[in-house]
């Protein structure tokens, strides 16, 4: 049976590439600028092409050597440039778009059957739409029909509060047609707990080599287990003593607001709503972010942030999904990446529409 295949530019460690490769598709690349992605991404996805570097650099003929055939391309190509305060200047000048132009550039050597393009969820309304209709126009001279959502990664699997734009597009000539946003399949609510809550066991003891040894007791706790139940990534680490003394006031569900006014610095009432929030294990998380020691969000249950697998399994990373790079540099990679299972919600109505 045939593999439809999927070319991943601006990749990153390969959030949506594990999506589509979870829905049967063949990853057969990847390209991005970030070693340690680039590495992540190869040692997860070990027949791909994959590329460390500056995206322009890669030539037209090596495109075409490497990725001819590829049914899909998918990738996140920064997008800011499109603005009604910048149409005296042309597009493709502005900085600021060079790699959605690049984006552009793979599209039409390689004409995949499909696009997607995943993006903050601001490129849609951002100057009344401007971006949104920029972007429409320029894939619609090309031949490509679109259609695009803003999406909430917690109605698909994923543990945690999380919404990004997503643009599908279907070459006119394949398929006369809009991405039907309406066929993805919705999935029951996850919780924190459900993510991480059989990884408390490891907190005091820290052993070296993290095994599970129980079974798993949800459908999402056995689609997070690696084969031989391994836990990688999983450091337990404290920040310092008065940060843990700060959040130790704070209970689950709250936030900076429950700090006694005496431990801080300054009295200053103007923090982020999501500053020293504390994980409520009942319901999903707030948005995983880049940060190392700088995260704004702490543990359901101990005072610290959560690791880096406890990040990745709240992001819906399996535990056989392993990270390479520093402690740092795997937050980053996990932080940046698209929910696996987000992606693989759109990769399974994509895999309808190439198999009609």
């Amino acid at each position: 049976m045939k593999k439809y295949t999927v070319l991943d530019l601006f990749c990153g460690c390969g959030g949506i590439s594990y999506g589509f490769e979870l829905a049967g598709f063949k990853i057969i690349g990847g390209i991005d600028f970030n070693e340690d992605a680039t590495k992540t991404f190869k040692h997860n996805f070990k027949d791909a092409k994959v590329r460390h570097g500056y995206i322009e650099k890669v030539t037209d003929d090596e495109v075409l050597r490497d990725y001819g055939g590829v049914d899909v391309i998918v990738g996140g190509p920064p997008c800011q440039g499109f603005s009604t305060a910048n149409r005296w200047q042309k597009e493709e000048d502005d900085p600021r778009n060079k790699l959605f132009f690049e984006y552009i550039r793979f599209v039409k050597l390689l004409r995949p059957k499909i696009i997607l393009i995943e993006n903050v969820r601001g490129i849609l309304t951002r100057n009344n739409g401007y971006a949104k209709e920029r972007i429409t126009t320029i894939l619609g001279e090309e031949g490509y029909s679109l259609n695009m959502q803003v999406l909430d990664a917690s109605e698909y699997g994923v543990p945690q509060n999380r919404k990004r734009a997503i643009i599908v597009g279907v070459r006119n000539d394949y398929k006369d047609m809009l991405f039907d946003f309406a066929k993805l399949k919705k999935k029951p609510k996850v919780t924190v707990e459900d993510a991480i809550g059989e990884l408390y066991q490891f907190e005091q003891e820290n052993p070296e080599n993290k095994i599970l040894t129980e079974k798993p007791s949800t459908q999402y706790r056995k689609y997070l287990r690696a084969t031989d139940n391994e836990v990688l990534s999983h450091d337990v680490r404290y920040p310092a003593d008065i940060v843990q003394r700060r959040i130790s006031f704070v209970p689950q569900g709250g936030n900076w607001e429950d700090v006694p006014a005496e431990l801080w610095k300054n009295n200053r009432q103007n923090r982020h709503s999501s500053a020293y929030k504390r994980l409520d294990p009942n319901t999903q998380s707030c948005t995983i972010d880049t940060g190392n020691a700088h995260s704004n969000y702490f543990h359901p249950l101990f005072n610290r942030i959560p690791s880096v697998r406890e990040s990745a399994r709240l992001q819906s990373f399996s535990d056989r999904f392993e990270f390479m790079g520093s402690r740092g540099s795997q937050y980053k990679q996990v932080g940046n990446a698209v929910p696996p299972l987000l992606a693989k919600a759109i990769a399974d109505a994509i895999m309808e529409i190439l198999k009609s």
